[in-house]
């Protein structure tokens, strides 16, 4: 790894606090439903995790922890390794060290090595753990926790991992590099890339900052997973986030058990099917375990292992083993063999002293179907805790959802719901439930004058009041489709709001990057959200820039 670069001293600081609102997720309309479910503690997913995200399920869960087997000695070894050549942080070598001591456990949180971090929920979920961390070394006075962020450096999956958004503008690296995205290099694509962003970023306060902070990591040559580990140690070193990189071999050589049993017995796949099936009956199930849940990871192939007979294919590639050769190319070249998402999270547990895991919805719902597979390896499994989330308003979007009448939980109502939210409230909605009262009333009465001259006729006029009530309603909603009509500035307001806090009809933290924030308020924009950031306590934060 080469030094991440030096921070500016002349970056500009904002000193006003960031305020909040927050709301219950389901309110927001935009999370599954095993994540409310699981949230809400629902009977129907009990079976498929440990402990309750709470503060008796981590006290729980560390015990069991600490009466599990222990690899600090491997884990600290690797750690000092990677972090020989990034510049030195005190407050992170201390949490390094203390990871020998038997006290000592992790709040972890993953990602992969999106390019630039990716989306805002990158930072969000390493926010997270270290609140969390500071959180319960307060509650459990004796104990030390440590954030780690494990980066998932071996995903293959380039297009998921190649662009982010600033403000709204995508930038894409279009690269033929293959295979594992964190052994993948910087080059002059990506420094293209950052030419387009200096070209948005500059003009603002820390935009200078941000262009030093980012050439710094990524210079060509360097890999993927260096740039981003340089980039989040330079973020996140002041908090004692701990930076692992799972591509390791004497980390590796710890699951070599494991990972002669997926392979030769293909033992994950039947223990992962069994609890998909349960869990199916009420939920779709996020992840689909294969017979061998292994790639064969080489120079810059990362390629899945088949069984065909006797022998074990790397597929898209020439390479085939004998039991025996796989064997010994298992015990000899640990590093070669890397775990899908069925073992990624076995393996992570299985190297730290782990007691929490944040994750977004979709990894927390493929973590509920794995708690038989820890049990069958003697691995405790974490707490799982749902990671922040976050939409950012600026002063300018507040000042415009403020005059029409907008709170953090009207943002997530459609246009339409919050356009005739605002007729309601400025009196402008027409509304016809007096006459609909009346008319109700009427027909009640031509009913019971019906009635008393021929009882069949009760029916009849039953329908026709049916019949004349749906009109009725028809006619209130043109006229509310009139109304707003006379309101175009407004709805084209309400529009451009939407479009700005939620790209594409989706959450904002899914798409737009942080550097246009970051390029304004500098660190100010970490600590800010940082203060926002919930420990056990799960709740959507609307934050006022």
């Amino acid at each position: 790894m080469q030094n991440s670069g030096t921070r500016n001293s002349n970056r500009v600081y904002f000193y006003r606090m960031f305020s909040a609102q927050t709301l219950p997720y389901d309110r927001t309309h935009s999370f599954s439903r095993i994540v409310t479910d699981y949230l809400s503690g629902s009977e129907a997913l009990a079976a498929f995790y440990r402990y309750r995200p709470d503060l008796e399920g981590v006290r729980a869960a560390l015990e069991a922890r600490r009466a599990a087997p222990q690899h600090r000695a491997t884990l600290v070894a690797a750690l000092r390794h990677q972090y020989r050549s990034v510049e030195q942080s005190h407050v992170v070598d201390a949490n390094i060290d203390a990871l020998l001591d038997e006290n000592t456990f992790t709040v972890t949180t993953a990602h992969q090595p999106n390019l630039l971090t990716g989306p805002l929920y990158f930072l969000y979920k390493i926010l997270h753990a270290v609140r969390l961390s500071a959180t319960l070394q307060e509650q459990l006075p004796g104990h030390r926790f440590v954030p780690v962020f494990y980066m998932g450096s071996e995903d293959a999956d380039l297009d998921e991992l190649n662009h982010f958004s600033i403000e709204g503008k995508r930038y894409t690296w279009a690269t033929k590099q293959q295979g594992a995205v964190g052994r993948m290099l910087v080059d002059k694509e990506i420094s293209a890339l950052l030419k387009g962003v200096e070209g948005q970023v500059s003009g603002l306060p820390n935009g200078a900052e941000l262009l030093s902070l980012l050439r710094g990591c990524f210079q060509e040559g360097r890999s993927i997973q260096d740039a981003t580990f340089g980039l989040v140690h330079a973020l996140f070193a002041r908090f004692g986030l701990v930076v692992l990189i799972a591509d390791e071999a004497r980390l590796k050589a710890v699951m070599q058990p494991v990972f002669e049993a997926d392979l030769f017995r293909q033992e994950s796949s039947e223990i992962v099917s069994r609890t998909s099936e349960r869990l199916q009956e009420h939920y779709n199930v996020q992840a689909h375990p294969r017979a061998i849940n292994l790639f064969y990871l080489e120079g810059n192939t990362r390629a899945r292992i088949e069984q065909r007979g006797d022998r074990y294919h790397v597929l898209q590639t020439g390479l085939s083993f004998s039991r025996d050769e796989l064997q010994r190319e298992l015990a000899q070249h640990p590093e070669r063999f890397s775990p899908n998402v069925i073992l990624r999270g076995l393996y992570q547990e299985t190297i730290l002293p782990n007691v929490a895991f944040i994750g977004g919805g979709g990894e927390l719902a493929y973590w509920l179907q794995l708690q038989d597979l820890f049990a069958h390896y003697a691995v405790p499994f974490p707490v799982l805790l749902l990671r922040n989330s976050f939409l950012l308003v600026n002063m300018q979007q507040k000042e415009l959802a403020d005059s029409l009448g907008l709170d953090g939980e009207a943002l997530f109502l459609t246009e339409l719901e919050q356009m005739n939210r605002h007729l309601a409230r400025t009196g402008q909605q027409p509304q016809l439930n007096g006459e609909v009262r009346e008319l109700g009333a009427l027909y009640e009465q031509l009913r019971a004058a019906a009635s008393a001259v021929d009882s069949t006729l009760d029916q009849h006029v039953t329908a026709l009041k049916t019949r004349s009530l749906h009109l009725v309603e028809e006619l209130e909603k043109k006229m509310q489709r009139a109304a707003r009509r006379h309101e175009a500035a407004t709805q084209r307001q309400l529009h451009k709001l939407k479009e700005q806090l939620f790209p594409k009809g989706g959450l904002q933290e899914r798409s737009e990057n942080f550097s246009a924030f970051y390029a304004r308020y500098g660190d100010a924009f970490i600590d800010g959200l940082y203060r926002h950031s919930g420990a056990l306590d799960q709740q959507f934060t609307v934050v006022y820039l």
